[in-house]
């Protein structure tokens, strides 16, 4: 394979995994649903996959058997190595089998890649001799041109989907921290009260000596923690007010590539911000319930 059928390969069964991811989500969840990594209609793990299985298979062809056992080998190294550099290089889980038996690392499994077996083998005996003859009808110039094209539309969204996915990776964080000082005031307000009753019995106490003067130096005691309890108290309540306010506006404005990736991987795991992760999808699912009843 040249490096223009090897491009065209790409693009043609990253488009066709789309359309079966979508065609399937149809299937189960009754509505349209971008199941791709991208924002455009491609699925590059299909594009790579079935190219990598065409390029290096072709020996196999006569052997339904060999050409089986090869293609799901490789198929299952690179849905293990895809979900793998996904989960490092952004820190969540795409999808996840570990409720499937003999699943490995919750990457792949036995089931699928059985599946994909089985497609391989049909795509490399079937689909791809047509599409590689569909190809072959295009004039090379414009082949070359709509190559071009498609690779510069490819790269602009992967720079859009990683900068939108490193922006919702952010702004967890941020809810995370968010977060951690409302419970760090919260626990203030607490050890404040606690401390300023401690005063007064302390001064109770070191005062009982003294009758004659002991409700007066008990009450100024008193006013004075008060006073300055109730100054923390309302300064801290007042930053937590704050947070709190800045913590549901980030929660309830995702962006539109999170918005998207959330439903298009519903498994999707992060490694980090769990709790701020599943405030956002509830509100997400919330949005579309209330949108589904109207």
């Amino acid at each position: 394979m040249t490096y223009y059928d090897i491009l065209f390969s790409f693009f043609i069964y990253g488009f066709l995994g789309w359309c079966t991811e979508v065609a399937y989500a149809a299937f189960k969840q009754h509505s349209f649903i971008n199941r791709g990594f991208l924002n455009g209609p491609i699925c590059p793990i299909y594009g790579i996959g079935v190219t990598v299985v065409v390029a290096l298979l072709q020996p196999y062809v006569g052997n339904l058997i060999l050409l089986y056992i090869t293609s799901t080998i490789l198929v299952t190294f690179l849905e293990w190595l895809t979900g793998f550099l996904l989960e490092k290089l952004f820190h969540h889980r795409w999808w996840d089998y570990s409720e499937l038996p003999l699943n490995i690392g919750g990457y792949v499994c036995p089931l699928f890649s059985a599946i994909w077996g089985v497609a391989c083998v049909l795509i490399v005996k079937l689909i791809y001799p047509f599409t590689d003859k569909l190809v072959s009808f295009l004039p090379v110039w414009f082949g070359k041109f709509l190559l071009v094209l498609l690779t510069i539309t490819i790269f602009v969204d992967v720079c859009i989907t990683v900068q939108g996915i490193l922006k919702f990776n952010k702004r967890l964080a941020l809810m995370e921290d968010i977060a951690k000082e409302l419970r760090n005031i919260s626990d203030q307000i607490g050890e404040n009260i606690y401390d300023s009753m401690m005063d007064g019995l302390e001064a109770q106490d070191r005062l009982k000596a003294r009758a004659d003067v002991i409700r007066e130096k008990v009450d100024e005691v008193k006013q004075e923690n008060t006073e300055e309890v109730k100054a923390r108290m309302d300064s801290m309540k007042q930053r937590a007010f704050e947070l709190r306010t800045r913590y549901e506006n980030m929660a309830k404005l995702p962006t539109f590539t999170s918005r998207r990736i959330l439903r298009a991987f519903p498994k999707m795991m992060p490694r980090e911000h769990v709790r701020e992760f599943g405030q956002l999808c509830r509100i997400l699912k919330k949005r579309r319930d209330e949108l589904k009843k109207k």
